[in-house]
């Protein structure tokens, strides 16, 4: 993947055009990972548990659009009182959905089944080309909500 251009960034949002190819994966991982930096310092950083489920369904989301949705073709990131908000969008108009139960033991089809189990919310939105997937991650923990601690090694 060529470097992706990012449109104008507000303090709060950030998007970027993707070009399809090799890469294009870890390149949006990437672009999150210095964003939550950016956005929410300490708790950002690689290794709290928030950010590593941020950036692991950045890869999910990313990876099924190039397998089941065609081409993504623009990474949003926003951020929202203590929130990461993740829009991205390709170009199937086929929404998301479950081809069956989950089964740990499978080599592939957990992307679904980790954005229910590790995002706060998540959705799928048409637009003109396409759809975009969406994801929220709590980064910040507001005051009486434990954040998890990492666990040990």
């Amino acid at each position: 993947m060529t470097s992706p251009r990012m449109r104008p960034p507000t303090a709060r949002m950030r998007r970027y055009e993707l070009t399809a190819g090799d890469g294009v994966v870890r390149e949006c991982r990437e672009l999150t990972g210095q964003a939550l930096c950016d956005w929410f310092g300490p708790a950002g950083d690689p290794g709290q548990v928030a950010a590593e489920d941020a950036l692991l369904l950045v890869s999910e989301v990313v990876t099924n659009a190039f397998t089941h949705g065609g081409v993504p073709y623009e990474l949003r990131l926003d951020r929202t009182d203590g929130r990461l908000w993740v829009q991205v969008s390709d170009t199937s108009p086929v929404r998301p959905r479950p081809h069956g139960p989950h089964h740990a033991d499978r080599p592939s089809g957990h992307g679904l089944y980790l954005l229910g189990r590790l995002a706060d919310a998540w959705g799928c939105v048409p637009r003109s080309s396409g759809k975009a997937v969406w994801f929220e991650v709590e980064v910040l923990r507001r005051a009486g909500h434990a954040s998890p601690s990492p666990s040990p090694a």
